[in-house]
């Protein structure tokens, strides 16, 4: 068992590299930059604060996981990103968070805080929040070693499952928590300054990147219908914040008259999105430029490998960064198409952007609690063991998968 728990542990360093995860953990750079000048104990204090924050936020994120599947339901790992109302809640997150950046307004005493109370007693709570913050961006990425930790993690017992995802949350810290307790690697980090500010604003547009990349995403779940209220509800919070800047000198009333105007911009923005999840569209995703995908079903996959035919069976999602950084690096790509063809794979995906307990028990069936996976399996025999490659994908690794077959 400790291996597993060193696996989740390399995972979640790794994590720290995932493009999901890298625009926050920049803020959090930046803000142990402002505090390098600090005396060093409040300086491994705050580090100890984000810490956590996310070892707090795993452990929600896991209970929560683990009672669901207890109650039977065929959930993995992001499975909050297969709701639409999640996903608009993100967007409107990241959104804000931008503006904050930008410098449209303030967003808490602290880059990531929550209001100006969780934030005033030393910044603590506010380095909290920024590991909540962090965990929460962290749910679209799979880092390698990690899936193999979280398939195993929801087939143990609660306690041994709750230790990996810790170990996960303690390595996505611990090179922030490394920082903090080292006095020589503080010395190497650039001296705060003018530059700091001008950083702080282009951290802004990442999160812009990610309102737009969470936006396709409900387009993808809900359709046209999801899209209306996303973009009425990013609309209504810019014209909140704009209005919170221009009523802060006026009375109790007209300074709250932002947040009022926010909070009803994302009731009614939710509802809609809830409403439109009824009937989604068809997912376009499945038919990328180059590349043709049959949707999955266990039972096409069953009468293919009866066949003889060899196939190539894609566990993927539109929230999964990882998933979609592969599918455009490394299977659609011409050699990679030439090769499928010429050995007459069929190719299947598992579209798992919204919940499907089909597709979950397939996961399982191959100890995996999320997506991306990647299954090779081979022809002629419906009992051939399929070759499972790696979650982040290079041409060169399906071509050679492919040339064993």
């Amino acid at each position: 068992r400790w291996q597993l728990l060193l696996l989740a542990l390399l995972g979640g360093i790794i994590l720290n590299l995932m493009p999901c995860v890298f625009p926050v953990l920049s803020l959090k750079a930046l803000n142990i930059v402002q505090k390098s000048q600090k005396s060093p104990k409040q300086v491994r204090r705050h580090a100890i604060a984000f810490t956590v924050g996310i070892l707090v936020s795993f452990t929600v994120v896991a209970s929560v996981l683990l009672i669901l599947r207890s109650l039977g339901q065929q959930i993995g790992w992001g499975f909050q990103l297969q709701s639409p109302v999640f996903v608009t809640l993100m967007a409107y997150l990241m959104f804000a968070v931008g503006l904050s950046l930008s410098g449209v307004f303030i967003f808490g005493a602290s880059i990531m805080g929550i209001g100006q109370r969780l934030t005033t007693r030393s910044g603590y709570i506010g380095e909290f929040f920024t590991g909540v913050f962090a965990t929460v961006v962290a749910t679209p990425c799979t880092a390698p070693f990690m899936a193999t930790a979280l398939g195993v993690a929801l087939t143990q017992s609660v306690p041994i499952a709750i230790a990996i995802f810790e170990m996960l949350g303690l390595g996505l810290a611990l090179p922030y928590l490394a920082i903090s307790f080292t006095p020589g690697l503080q010395r190497i980090l650039p001296k705060p300054g003018a530059w700091m500010e001008t950083f702080q604003q282009l951290l802004a547009f990442p999160m812009y990147a990610a309102t737009a990349w969470l936006i396709w995403v409900l387009v993808q779940q809900t359709g046209t219908n999801g899209l209306a209220a996303a973009l009425t509800g990013l609309i209504l919070i810019a014209f909140a914040t704009w209005l919170h800047q221009k009523t802060r000198l006026l009375p109790p009333l007209g300074k709250h008259l932002g947040s009022i105007c926010a909070l009803v911009a994302l009731g009614f923005s939710l509802s809609l999105a809830q409403v439109s999840t009824t009937t989604p569209t068809a997912l376009t995703h499945n038919q990328n430029q180059g590349i043709k995908w049959q949707p999955y079903t266990a039972e096409r996959l069953v009468k293919l490998r009866q066949s003889g035919s060899p196939v190539f069976l894609n566990f993927s999602a539109s929230w999964c960064i990882t998933c979609l950084v592969n599918d455009r690096v490394a299977l659609n790509q011409p050699e990679t198409i030439a090769a499928f063809e010429s050995k007459k794979i069929a190719l299947l995906k598992a579209d798992w952007t919204n919940r499907d307990p089909a597709i979950t028990k397939a996961l399982e069936s191959f100890g995996r609690s999320g997506v991306p996976l990647y299954v090779l399996y081979p022809p002629d025999s419906e009992f051939t063991q399929p070759i499972i490659l790696p979650q982040i994908l290079s041409p060169e690794q399906v071509q050679r998968a492919i040339k064993k077959l």
